[in-house]
Parts: C-alpha cells; structure tokens; sequence
C-alpha cells in the first residue's frame, strides 16, 4: 500500500462545515473514519490522527465542532469560547457527523476517476473520539448508521459533568440501547473521567442491551494517554492503542492493513 495520501482543509454539506480531510492515493475503494475532535477542539494534533487514518489506507475526516460559534478562532479560543456557552448540543454533533459521513461517500480518486459506485469509498464508516469526543462517538452511533465506532476516554457519557465545569452535557445512558455497531473502549485504569467505576458501569449497560463492546483498560495510564503533546501521555498504551484500533476498523470497515 502507498502512504501518500492528500490532506487539506474542506468545506462541506449545504452549511459549508469547516473540516480537515486526508484521503490516500493508492488504489481504493477505502473505507471512511469520522475522527471527532475533543474538547480542547479543532487543533493540530486531532488533524495528525486524520493523517494517520490516510496512510493507514482510510478515508478520514474531522469536523470542526466549533465552526458556527468561534469561525476563525484559534483552537483554544474556540474551545473557551465554547466552554463559556456550556458546550455544542448533542443534536447539532450529530447533524455534523452526519454531514462529515456523507462527504466520505462523496470523495473520488485524486485524478477525479470514480473507483467504487462513483467514489474511493468502500460504503462503510467507523468514528473515533478521544475525552469529549469519545462521548460524543458513543452518542452519533446511538443515531446514525454507521459501522463501527471507537471510544477513547469518554468522558461524561454516563453521568453529567460537575456544575462547576459549566458544561451542559447530560447522560447518554438512556440512549444506549439504540446503538447501531459494535463499540471498541480503551480507557486508562488512573482516569478520573471516566474512572473505572463508570466503566464498569458502561460495559454492563451494553451488556443488557445486547451491544458489542470490545473493552481495554490500561494499567499506571490516566487521562489523554494516546496525546504525546500532554502530560499524561504513556507510550506503551498508546501504541497498543493505536495497534487495537486499525485491527478493531480492519476488521468492521473492510481495510486493507492486516491485523496486528
């Protein structure tokens, strides 16, 4: 497989959404990723996770959850900014994944020649978050069709955040009984949100619902253990991380990587 891949800022559905996409040049069809951002928002680092989904031979797209509120800021002023308003409305983060899905079927070979029913897209389409956005990953699953999701440290899935955060977010455990594919959770054993109380709590939701849930916690890795900018990050669990994802979406989406 060839790891050039093509990676740009786009706009996209009716509303003209500002997303990054990166999509590989070597022969498809590919299957798609929705990467959702997290909290902190639309920054370099999320937008390395999509080139990593395209080398990797995925279709991937992030869309800037920010955009309507904070259009131009920078990353951390959007994301206080956001902050501020109590976060996005869960509705409005589905309509975004919604249209950052639909834009995966819309995309074509880079010299603009139709490789599958009209595009490089194999049909199925996985989404992955990190904090924030692993909540948020659980929830569009809850709502859309798509084929796999994975679930990096979501928190607040389960419980709302403090009243002191000013986030608005509430539980989505009402909602887990509607989910539409199989769920992969990699947690850190020292997190706090969700601490692995929650996360027991989680899987035996999921469990008498019926849902697939692939579950992996990580001993000594706290918090936003995959972000080697930050703190907390243990590159022992990272990696394994990385490894059980593209196996997990190897496996559910059709790629082309084997399984490690």
């Amino acid at each position: 497989m060839s790891d050039a891949i093509r990676a740009e800022t786009v706009y996209i559905g009716d509303e003209k959404i500002q997303a990054y996409q990166a999509v590989p040049l070597g022969a498809g069809p590919f299957p798609g990723v929705v990467v959702i951002h997290h909290l902190p928002g639309f920054d370099e680092s999320t937008k390395e996770m999509v080139r990593r989904f395209a080398v990797n031979g995925y279709l991937a797209i992030c869309p800037n959850l920010f955009w309507r509120e904070a259009p131009g800021a920078a990353p951390d002023d959007a994301s206080a900014f956001v902050r501020g308003q109590g976060g996005i409305p869960d509705e409005q983060i589905i309509a975004d994944v919604r249209t950052a899905a639909a834009a995966l079927h819309a995309v074509h070979s880079a010299d603009g020649t139709p490789i599958h029913n009209g595009s490089a897209h194999n049909g199925k389409v996985g989404v992955i978050g990190h904090c924030s956005g692993g909540r948020q990953a659980l929830l569009v699953s809850t709502a859309l069709p798509l084929d796999a999701a994975v679930d990096c440290y979501g928190a607040f899935a389960l419980e709302p955040p403090p009243a002191a955060s000013g986030l608005k977010m509430t539980s989505i455990k009402d909602r887990l009984g509607d989910l539409n594919c199989p769920v992969l959770g990699l947690f850190g054993d020292d997190d706090s949100n969700p601490a692995p109380a929650e996360v027991d709590r989680l899987a035996g939701i999921l469990a008498e619902h019926g849902k697939q849930f692939e579950r992996h916690s990580y001993e000594g890795a706290g918090h936003g253990f995959f972000a080697p900018d930050r703190p907390g990050y243990r590159p022992q669990a990272a990696v394994d991380g990385w490894k059980r994802i593209f196996a997990f979406f190897d496996r559910h989406l059709g790629g082309k990587r084997l399984e490690v």
